[in-house]
């Protein structure tokens, strides 16, 4: 048997699968996750149309009722906005740069946070005094306030940017604000690990604080940042989808949910409502669904609760 089947069946024997396979809201919260990433990311092949290609575009199409009304075709199961693009697939597409951007700020706040963490718990002193203080000042602003701002500077500063810049400094303004729960949950574990026998014996055989902070204390500081990031995952898709809705966020060739709410907003009172409905609706299942399922894994990993 290899590694990864050894592996692979210690974990569906394990507690952790036990409590996952019992829990029917954590089953759902999962399965509708898996599906809407599924969904982004073969958007390629199950969208029917592909809704960002201007030489497909029929505006004689446009604003058509989803296909269960009496002015709506089977052509297009959710209707088409006021370009003549189909809804069903401009989610498909429109979540795939959500989920990108989300995930991508999840991944750098991470990096960032947990390394900070790491530093000032296990090292102290200056550095630890020093970073928190830049985390108090953090949490002093609205992250979406703090966001606007990076967004707009680097829109100012680079006002002809290609698209992959653009979301370089869409991902940057949302981990800005992002790494500070990870820096701090992680310290306050780094400063009880670093009082343990395993620290101090590794320390009086003359190992290297930094490969003890990378070997030793890290691996088991992970939990908590494994459950704060997949809660962190749906904060970020919304941050994201403000910023779209703000006319701040992605680049206007390439919407994502929030652009979509954006621009079916124009057009609601005038009656077409499903124009901004079910991107609306689509963001809302994939924040809840990572947030229940983040809730589930926070009380799957806390040994109090078992």
């Amino acid at each position: 048997m290899t590694v990864s089947g050894a592996a692979l069946r210690r974990f569906l024997g394990g507690e952790l699968w036990h409590r996952f396979t019992h829990s029917p809201v954590a089953i759902v919260a999962a399965l509708v996750a898996l599906m809407c990433m599924a969904a982004a990311v073969f958007a390629n092949v199950l969208a029917p149309h592909h809704p960002f290609d201007l030489a497909t575009l029929e505006l004689a199409d446009a604003l058509l009722p989803p296909a269960w009304l009496p002015e709506g075709r089977t052509t297009y199961w959710l209707g088409t906005d006021d370009q003549g693009r189909d809804i069903l697939s401009a989610l498909m597409y429109g979540l795939r740069i959500s989920l990108f951007v989300g995930l991508a700020s999840v991944v750098v706040s991470t990096a960032l946070g947990v390394t900070l963490g790491l530093l000032a718990g296990f090292v102290g002193g200056v550095a630890d005094a020093f970073i928190m203080r830049v985390c108090d000042v953090m949490l002093s602003f609205p992250a979406i306030l703090v966001a606007l701002l990076i967004d707009g500077l680097g829109r100012a500063l680079f006002p002809g940017s290609h698209e992959a810049l653009a979301y370089a400094v869409l991902v940057i303004a949302i981990s800005l604000t992002g790494w500070v729960p990870y820096a701090r949950t992680v310290r306050s574990s780094a400063m009880v690990e670093r009082q343990k026998e395993y620290v101090q014996a590794a320390r009086v055989i003359g190992v290297a604080p930094l490969r003890i902070m990378r070997r030793h204390v890290l691996p088991n500081v992970m939990g908590p940042v494994m459950v704060l990031a997949t809660l962190q995952v749906a904060s970020a898709i919304l941050i994201e989808a403000t910023l779209s809705f703000l006319g701040v966020g992605v680049p206007p060739t390439s919407p994502s949910l929030g652009t979509l709410i954006r621009t079916g907003n124009d057009f609601l009172l005038s009656g077409e409502w499903w124009i901004t409905l079910f991107p609306g609706l689509l963001l809302v299942a994939v924040a809840l669904s990572v947030n229940l399922f983040g809730d589930w894994l926070r009380d799957a990993l806390n040994p109090r609760l078992r």
